[in-house]
């Protein structure tokens, strides 16, 4: 096994990943400046998307920066006095990144509750099996977080992602076999011993399998861009009811493993069935526009909108699904060309 010179796992020690309603400290987000994920003046044009995410985010809790460089942090900070951000909310970490999705390279924040103890999990990062080279700066990032916070940090000793992950916060963790399974990531490692790891170092019971993702998710399938949980044995999950549509064979497919699933207590999900949006296709090319891509923060949820026929009835499921959280719906049509959306771009750092 990858970790037989660990004495202890987080999970030995008490330790678990919360879900993502569990209260924040901050959210935790790396700031794009790389042109390689947004080319052109495609970067320019997805900054004040981006800039008004982080606003609603800092309504309600605090947001870290790992910023690139001393420039890139001044100009920041410019920005977000444009649009009249508390700037007592905001964080910076000066070290240099490689691209900007902070929920796959970015800490993983484990907590024990009876001690009231943090941990940082670092999972090896290697950009979706090798595919945009260079990321070992992005690779370093937990360990950097680790020491900002000073708080202690493990090492699995496997390749993994945040957004490849989710949590119900009472012992299940659900992911998708294209991209957990993908021989881009473990080769060496089989399911058992990926599902051992996971329980380990995340401190969970369980491992529920769906199938795979969505077409222009280059993460190889992650479940974030699927399927979510939004309470203990509750999901959303994305359905595609166009037959023809590249998504509907692979949703569908999902969508029966998630109906026969049981949970820790035997009691099977809960599934609200979210719309997919109508193709979200940029410039020829069709992204992986979803509104399964949202972020659970204590100021809301903030869901990804495309000015797209089902925009509004997204909304209105997300808000019947979260009575008492305020749904914060935010345009994303320029966030999307980076393949990715609010989730992908940030990582929760729960507060305890």
């Amino acid at each position: 096994m990858p970790h037989h010179d660990i004495l202890a796992t987080p999970k030995d020690l008490g330790f678990t990943f919360p879900a993502e309603w569990f209260p924040h400290r901050a959210t935790w987000l790396t700031f794009p400046h790389n042109e390689a994920s947004w080319q052109g003046d495609k970067l320019a044009k997805m900054r004040p998307q981006y800039f008004e995410f982080i606003k609603q985010i800092s309504a309600g809790e605090h947001v870290g920066f790992i910023a690139n460089d001393k420039n890139l942090k001044q100009y920041i900070i410019k920005e977000l006095n444009k649009i009249n951000v508390d700037l007592s909310k905001i964080e910076f970490l000066i070290k240099p990144t490689n691209d900007a999705w902070c929920r796959d390279h970015g800490p993983s924040f484990v907590i024990n509750k009876e001690t009231g103890q943090k941990m940082i999990v670092d999972w090896g990062h290697n950009a979706w099996g090798g595919k945009y080279p260079p990321y070992d700066d992005d690779n370093r990032t937990p360990k950097a977080v680790a020491v900002y916070l000073n708080l202690p940090i493990i090492e699995p000793g496997i390749i993994m992602e945040g957004g490849a992950v989710e949590f119900n916060g009472a012992g299940s963790l659900l992911t998708s076999k294209s991209c957990l399974l993908n021989l881009n990531r473990n080769p060496h490692l089989n399911q058992q011993q990926i599902e051992q790891v996971l329980c380990d170092f995340y401190g969970i019971e369980q491992i529920l399998w769906v199938e795979g993702g969505i077409v222009g998710d280059d993460t190889d399938g992650h479940i974030d861009d699927t399927t979510r949980f939004i309470n203990e044995d509750t999901v959303v999950a994305c359905v595609e009811s166009n037959q023809s549509d590249e998504n509907f064979e692979i949703l569908n497919t999902n969508l029966k493993m998630l109906k026969e699933m049981r949970l820790t207590n035997g009691k099977q999900l809960n599934i609200i069935e979210l719309p997919m949006p109508k193709a979200v296709i940029i410039d020829g090319f069709r992204t992986p526009g979803s509104y399964a891509n949202f972020l659970i923060c204590n100021a809301g949820v903030i869901v990804p909108v495309f000015n797209n026929p089902n925009d509004q009835t997204a909304i209105n499921i997300l808000e019947t699904a979260f009575p008492n959280r305020k749904v914060i719906p935010l345009l994303a049509t320029e966030i999307i060309w980076g393949q990715g959306s609010f989730h992908c771009l940030s990582q929760q750092e729960p507060l305890i």
